[in-house]
C-alpha cells in the first residue's frame, strides 16, 4: 500500500537562495544541503519522492511562503559536510559515517502573492503549525494536510489592501 503524501515546508533567505533561484537552477532543481540540526535533518530523512513543500523566504519584508517544491529524491548524504573549504563543513561528519544529509527539490510553482507571516498568524486553522509557533526556528517542519490545504485555498485568493 502507497504511503500517504507528506507536506514539508522549507525555509531559505531569499539573498541565500530563492524561490527564483530555484526556478531558474537546471531543470528547476537543486539539493537542498547545509541543514546542520538534527531534528531538521531527520525531518529530510523521512521525506519520500512526491512529497510536496512550501518553500519560505525568511529574514524577508516580510518572511513569507512564496510557492510550492517537490521532493524528487531520498535523503542522502550531504557532501558539504565533508568540505573544509565549505561554510557548512563539519569535522565530525565523515563519508564512510556521515551525519547530515540532503535532498533533492524541484520547483513547482511561485505563488502570485506572497503570504506573509503576520497574515498568516491571522489564520484560526493555521494557529498549531510549527512555522507559527513561538521560538521555532527550524530550517525545515512538517506542514500537516489541513494546513497546506489552507496555504494553498490562500495562494488562490487575490491579496487584500493593506495585508
Amino acid at each position: 500500500m502507497k504511503e500517504p503524501r507528506q507536506y514539508w515546508l522549507m525555509k531559505s533567505e531569499p539573498e541565500a537562495f530563492s524561490i527564483d533561484d530555484l526556478a531558474n537552477a537546471p531543470k528547476q532543481t537543486t539539493c537542498w544541503d547545509g541543514v546542520r540540526n538534527y531534528q531538521a535533518r531527520n525531518f529530510m530523512r523521512a521525506m519520500r519522492v512526491g512529497d510536496q513543500v512550501l518553500f519560505y523566504h525568511s529574514n524577508a519584508d516580510p518572511s513569507s511562503v512564496v510557492g510550492i517544491a517537490e521532493v524528487v529524491t531520498r535523503a542522502y548524504p550531504d557532501r558539504s559536510a565533508f568540505d573544509p573549504k565549505d561554510p557548512h563543513y563539519d569535522p565530525k561528519s565523515r563519508p564512510e559515517k556521515p551525519l547530515w544529509d540532503m535532498v533533492d527539490i524541484r520547483f513547482v510553482q511561485k505563488f502570485s502573492s506572497p503570504l506573509g507571516l503576520d497574515a498568516l498568524r491571522k489564520i484560526s486553522t493555521l494557529k498549531k503549525m510549527e512555522l507559527l509557533r513561538k521560538g521555532s526556528r527550524l530550517s525545515v517542519q512538517p506542514v500537516r494536510p489541513n494546513e497546506w490545504k489552507t496555504i494553498l485555498d490562500l495562494s488562490d485568493k487575490p491579496p487584500k489592501p493593506g495585508a
